[in-house]
């Protein structure tokens, strides 16, 4: 059995429009199973989509299944020269309990399902290779000196027959479909069973309520093993001891199911999640129609627009917005004098406060509705909806060994103040 690379496969999400072709024999419609998308990318990777490395990765049942599942274990005293690691066809997963000592999990192919594996390595058997994520405005592909992403992170089990059972299991198998797990690495026995954590884990938070509507709150954060089992966190990130088990909980994501990398956060969103949100049409028809009001800058008195990206070159009618009060106007000198902090009063409401250019979010898969983006994060300045905005300033990402912070998905800043989110005010028709 041959794991497929996405960029090799008829069902690479490079191929999403492959029906528009124009030929006569029409393509059999690909069955989507959902995305998972990168917070911290408005759309796009700064220096462009390339491949696998992606803002966003589609994930399509194949053609051919490469599903695998648990088959049998024992106990070997060499592993690295076990017959099952040096096959290079058969999937294992090796438990090195001592020097001597590891127990050997061999995995069968599995017709039923479908494997996605995603990591920092650009190895064939990963389908979706993410990096570290930078916070704020990415003008270039900026490389982290160490990055803290496993390089086979975790894979994804999809049900060919149910698409809504998509599960996530922490590491991924290598190039010779094998796992490790180190002396160190935590392991324990249950129920005749071995099972583990990586290093770093693979966390993962499923909403309360739906994530389209606009009524989901956070749920809480869990840890999931290599063998799909859950668990809370562990007291830092990479600490000895597991978590509590949590068994009335699965691995099975869900429509907004957050997973974390330790260094890159991605979100999943299901198909028919998707249906019911916009899509990127919907949303550069809410920026068209805020541009047709003609906002205009009430110093300057310019009329404004909306960019769907922030321009590196300035623009006249790029629009600001003071983040303590909300009002959108245009860039002028009006009070600024002798002021070096970037604190600057809005001669609207005289309010002191930063002041940041607005953009649009125009990923349509952070948006938890489809609604005008009167909204804007602070202290970025992208736009969204209303409920999009304080759905995300509600949402505790993880940072660093242990703590948390919410930050716009646009961009990947940590949002500041409180609520974290400013509602724009326009000089405009919509007042």
């Amino acid at each position: 059995m041959v794991v497929k690379r996405a960029a090799d496969s008829a069902d690479s999400p490079i191929l999403e429009e492959a029906g528009e072709s124009g030929s006569e024999q029409k393509p059999k419609p690909l069955v989507k199973y959902g995305e998972l998308v990168i917070l911290g990318y408005n759309g796009y990777l700064p220096a462009g989509e390339r491949g696998r490395r992606r803002s966003k990765f589609v994930l399509y049942r194949r053609q051919t299944p490469n599903g695998v599942r648990r088959s049998k274990h024992y106990v070997v005293k060499t592993p690295h020269s076990s017959k099952a690691i040096l096959d290079a066809s058969q999937h294992s997963i090796s438990y090195t309990l001592s020097r001597n000592q590891a127990v050997i999990v061999e995995y069968t192919e599995d017709p039923d399902t479908d494997m996605f594996q995603i990591g920092r390595s650009s190895e064939s058997p990963i389908d979706f290779v993410v990096m570290d994520t930078v916070a704020g405005d990415k003008t270039g592909d900026t490389k982290v000196q160490q990055s803290t992403i496993s390089r086979f992170a975790c894979r994804i089990l999809s049900d060919r027959n149910d698409v809504n059972n998509c599960r996530i299991y922490a590491a991924g198998f290598d190039s010779s479909r094998n796992i490790f797990l180190g002396e160190k690495a935590t392991k324990w026995t249950e129920n005749h069973e071995i099972d583990g954590l990586t290093t770093n884990g693979v966390l993962m938070m499923h909403p309360r309520g739906d994530f389209c509507g606009g009524q989901a709150t956070c749920g809480p954060w869990r840890e999931t093993s290599v063998g799909g089992a859950v668990f809370s966190l562990r007291e830092s990130r990479s600490a000895q001891q597991k978590g509590l088990p949590c068994q009335a909980e699965s691995n099975v994501l869900k429509d907004g199911t957050m997973i974390d990398l330790c260094g890159a956060t991605l979100l999943w969103r299901s198909a028919e999640g998707l249906n019911n949100s916009p899509t990127k049409r919907d949303l550069e028809a809410l920026v068209d129609e805020l541009n047709a009001g003609r906002p205009q800058c009430p110093v300057g008195l310019n009329t404004l627009v909306i960019p769907r990206k922030v321009s590196p070159q300035q623009d006249l009618n790029q629009p600001y917005v003071y983040l303590h009060c909300g009002h959108v106007q245009g860039e002028h000198s009006w009070g600024q004098e002798g002021s070096e902090t970037g604190v600057r009063r809005c001669p609207m409401c005289l309010t002191d406060g930063p002041v940041v250019r607005v953009c649009m979010g125009i990923e349509p898969a952070f948006y938890v509705d489809v609604a005008p983006p009167t909204y804007a994060f602070n202290p970025c300045g992208h736009m969204a909806s209303e409920r999009t905005v304080k759905y995300w300033s509600s949402v505790d990402i993880p940072h660093g060994t242990n703590g948390f912070h919410a930050i716009c998905p646009f961009c990947a800043a940590p949002l500041q103040g409180s609520p974290g989110y400013v509602r724009l005010i326009f000089q405009d028709n919509l007042d």
